[in-house]
């Protein structure tokens, strides 16, 4: 698709003809092979065996065994996905080059948030595929912001680890105790004593925390109140054997455990750690927290296209071989219809999201909040209609573990509270929206 239409309205044009450039969304050659081999890699690696790599996981739980540490066969998908140098593919160009040399990304160099998306949304229909690849989250944006804002030290110790795949990590920030969308509510607490700062608190839905080589957190406390509201918290490295820290339980999203990575909770009881180990210095979470969600909401949008994409297939494939009242349902009370605006939505929103990745590549998360936030609040929501169209489809089955539609309905479902509620997005997007139409005295 090429326009040039940059902001997508006649009026932004007219206002602002400088900011007016091509537009392309189309991947560079090396993304669209590296989206086309980890398709492959997905289609005959990963997809044979994952059905039975989950369902021995749920073997394990239902005999009350512990069902976390990973599958050995997941090792060893991850060490062909590297050995084909499908590895660390989300590493962001230019700021990530050194280590895609380094730690056997193939091309050696980050792909931009825009060649990047076509990969995620490849990976995004399986749900071992991130993590085959390493490139799951929390572990892609907690190494990115190693990446910008860790030290040379705390790179060598955290970020080298986790590029190599041999540990993971998880980001302590949602609080059960307040409403976290709004994180100036927080009640942990990151205080500075001397040459250390002290930990407390009790964090929730930490994503990776239930991995067995878990082994360091992204923890967003209160450093200082007086400050601007936005530069009270502080971002500190937290390694999870440090005395204090307690995994006290692991939570489900509407039923599902979510392993190998699963979500935490997770208590922090003064936990004293060195104040070098505060990211960047005191009182720049905010900032901190800016820079790794808007690329990260970029990859969570695609792999629910992928997901959505997946669900769909699964919804054509059965609408058309099972048959009930003499007919396949697919020619059955409006089915077709729902299926073609199942087909419609998807593509909508993929080119929503490829705007947005866009966006974040020429102007930076700055010029693209809205953009960010409009995919946020619209994606999850479409996958969660397509999904749930899926199950519907596939009759009981469909709610069963038999099938993958359950599990995705619940991530899907989770991705409209993760990394801000729709209600948030939506506030930002009005917003900016009618910021043009603001005077002095108020709204017109």
């Amino acid at each position: 698709m090429r326009t040039r239409d940059g902001d997508l309205t006649l009026l932004s044009i007219a206002q602002q003809p400088s900011r007016v450039k091509d537009m392309d969304f189309a991947p560079s050659p090396r993304a669209a092979d590296l989206a086309q081999r980890v398709r492959a890699f997905i289609d005959t690696e990963i997809e044979p065996v994952e059905p039975a790599m989950l369902a021995d996981v749920a073997a394990r739980r239902a005999r009350g065994e512990d069902a976390w540490p990973p599958p050995a066969a997941l090792a060893d998908l991850a060490a062909k996905a590297r050995a084909q140098g499908l590895w660390n593919l989300f590493l962001p160009a230019g700021h990530g080059d050194a280590f895609a040399q380094r730690f056997g990304t193939d091309g050696g160099t980050g792909l931009s948030n825009l060649d990047y998306a076509s990969v995620a949304e490849q990976m995004g229909r399986s749900a071992l595929a991130p993590l085959v690849f390493n490139c799951n989250a929390p572990d892609t944006g907690n190494m990115e912001v190693l990446l910008k804002y860790g030290t040379p030290e705390q790179q060598e110790q955290w970020l080298h680890p986790l590029l190599d795949g041999r540990i993971r990590s998880t980001f302590l920030m949602t609080e059960p105790g307040v409403a976290s969308s709004d994180a100036t509510n927080m009640q942990a607490t990151a205080t500075l004593d001397g040459d250390e700062v002290v930990l407390d608190g009790r964090k929730w839905w930490s994503t990776g925390a239930g991995h067995p080589d878990c082994r360091i957190g992204v923890f967003m406390g209160l450093t200082d109140p007086s400050a601007h509201r936005h530069r009270q918290h502080s971002m500190v490295l937290v390694p999870l054997d440090a005395p204090g820290v307690t995994v006290e339980r692991m939570l489900t999203a509407l039923g599902q455990y979510d392993e190998p990575l699963g979500h935490g909770q997770v208590n922090l009881d003064a936990v004293r750690l060195p104040a070098s180990n505060i990211l960047a210095g005191p009182g720049r979470a905010f900032e901190i927290a800016q820079g790794r969600l808007g690329p990260g909401r970029v990859h969570h949008c695609m792999r629910l296209i992928g997901l959505a994409e997946k669900s769909l297939e699964l919804a054509c494939e059965r609408s058309t071989q099972r048959v009930a009242f003499g007919k396949p349902i697919a020619n059955l009370g409006g089915n077709r219809e729902r299926l073609a605006r199942a087909r419609i939505a998807i593509n909508q929103a993929r080119l929503h999201v490829l705007h947005a990745a866009w966006k974040l590549d020429t102007v930076g998360i700055e010029g693209a909040q809205s953009e960010v936030s409009e995919i946020k609040a619209a994606v999850p929501q479409m996958a969660c209609d397509v999904i749930d169209l899926a199950i519907q489809l596939h009759g009981g089955g469909g709610m069963s573990e038999d099938f993958p539609l359950a599990a995705a309905y619940a991530g899907a479902r989770s991705l409209r509270l993760a990394d801000g509620p729709d209600e948030v997005h939506l506030g930002v997007v009005a917003r900016h929206l009618l910021r043009p139409y603001a005077t002095a005295g108020g709204s017109r």
